[in-house]
């Protein structure tokens, strides 16, 4: 195996795209195995394509980019703007806040620190901004998508690690919340020091939050009604991905009645390419994961962090630790891909409850989105606010710390992503 993860970094740094990096280097292992036939890459890469969980994948890709044709964005960032109007930084607390309630419409890091970039960003430069920083907090914000139901990463993961989605889905809830309460505060601490002033001076009344409350409802309920579904049996995972294709279509035509034929297509041809792009992924991984599994590598990593420490929380840490510097060079769903296989394994041999890793694990991955050299949603951000590399990663110092206190607090405190399932789901 040696010789294949040689091969996949080689491709990584000639620039090859990551599917066929993924796929040649697992035609490799095969190559080297005369015990194993030929037709067998072959049958893998088919046979990855007929788990029926993954067809939660491309419906919820679907509902997402739907629901982001039928207004709801709109009346999202309403109802931040309501809520975030008396703080400082108030754009940039509204990104926060809008992210949380996006979460459950976009599932994507990328769709939303793209879409707030161009919504937000020419705002924020128009009150003084600096664009640094606030490609840092649309970027770091977006990261709260991953969280909140239904983040793709958590659809991910279940279906690789054969683990309850709709116990991911709730698992990311309070993950996703704190997430918002520690970048809302980075964010006073530093709008305070650049003096970005609130927009009003108080408060509104319950009387103004209501109305714009309403207005968002149908994109409030969405990830509730989800996990009430998964929780009482109504819907499988694959099943939820549909119904949400099916809500998102019945608000965008009889609700807000802004989903037209053009946005319709277009949402349509934007999910084909995702999902093209991930489905490619998902088959091709399936080579390297067997070649991971006939060598025995979880059983050897496993050892080897046994041999390290007896502590749970110091493995945790150390697996966080590699999979953070990982993020920095390969993309997020990729890792999710290659190590579930390993890693799930190795966590449960030391006791660490799988809902509980996943969570951290995905929302770990993601933080590499938005650091170089290989960050997609940072090169996104940057390009549309017109702002240097440099002078983001400069200012995104303050987040990034949030950030990683939130994911310490969840290793520490496995009750803060394990209680609503419990509640939910049973222990």
């Amino acid at each position: 195996m040696l010789l294949v993860f040689i091969l996949f970094a080689v491709f990584l740094i000639l620039g090859m795209p990551v599917a066929f990096a993924i796929g040649i280097s697992g035609f490799v292992f095969f190559v080297q195995q005369p015990a194993l036939p030929y037709t067998m890459p072959v049958q893998l890469v088919l046979s990855e394509t007929q788990n029926f969980t993954l067809l939660a994948i491309p419906m919820f890709m679907l509902a997402g980019n739907l629901l982001n044709k039928t207004g709801i964005t709109k009346r999202l960032l309403q109802l931040s703007s309501v809520l975030a109007g008396h703080m400082y930084g108030t754009l940039a607390q509204v990104t926060v806040v809008l992210s949380t309630l996006m979460g459950g419409v976009s599932g994507s890091a990328i769709a939303d620190s793209s879409m707030q970039a161009r919504i937000l960003g020419p705002e924020m430069n128009k009150k003084g901004y600096a664009r640094g920083y606030s490609a840092a907090i649309i970027g770091y914000s977006a990261l709260i998508c991953i969280a909140v139901p239904p983040g793709i990463g958590l659809v991910l993961y279940g279906s690789i690690g054969e683990i309850s989605i709709g116990r991911l889905f709730a698992g990311g809830i309070v993950p996703g919340l704190l997430m918002m309460v520690a970048l809302m505060i980075a964010v006073s601490f530093t709008a305070k020091k650049r003096n970005y002033a609130p927009e009003r001076e108080e408060i509104v009344s319950l009387n103004e939050i209501i109305p714009q409350f309403f207005k968002s409802i149908w994109a409030l309920l969405f990830p509730v009604i989800l996990i009430v579904g998964l929780r009482f049996g109504l819907m499988t995972p694959s099943e939820a991905g549909a119904f949400a294709a099916v809500y998102a279509l019945f608000i965008g035509i009889f609700v807000y009645r802004e989903l037209n034929w053009l946005s319709f297509k277009e949402a349509v041809r934007n999910t084909v390419m995702d999902v093209g792009m991930i489905m490619f992924l998902i088959a091709l991984s399936a080579l390297l994961s067997y070649g991971i599994v006939w060598e025995r590598i979880p059983v050897l990593l496993s050892n080897f962090l046994l041999s390290i420490s007896n502590s749970p929380e110091v493995i945790f840490f150390i697996i966080l630790i590699f999979l953070f510097l990982l993020g920095m060079i390969i993309d997020s769903t990729v890792i999710i891909l290659l190590l579930t296989s390993i890693l799930v394994p190795v966590v449960t041999e030391i006791g660490i409850d799988l809902v509980h890793f996943g969570v951290v694990m995905v929302i770990t991955c993601a933080i590499g989105l938005l650091t170089p050299p290989v960050g997609v949603a940072m090169y996104s951000v940057c390009s549309i606010m017109e702002c240097s590399v440099g002078d983001y990663m400069r200012q995104c110092i303050p987040f990034l710390i949030a950030l990683f206190i939130v994911i310490a607090l969840l290793v520490l405190f496995p009750q803060l992503v394990t209680f609503v399932p419990n509640l939910i789901f049973g222990v």
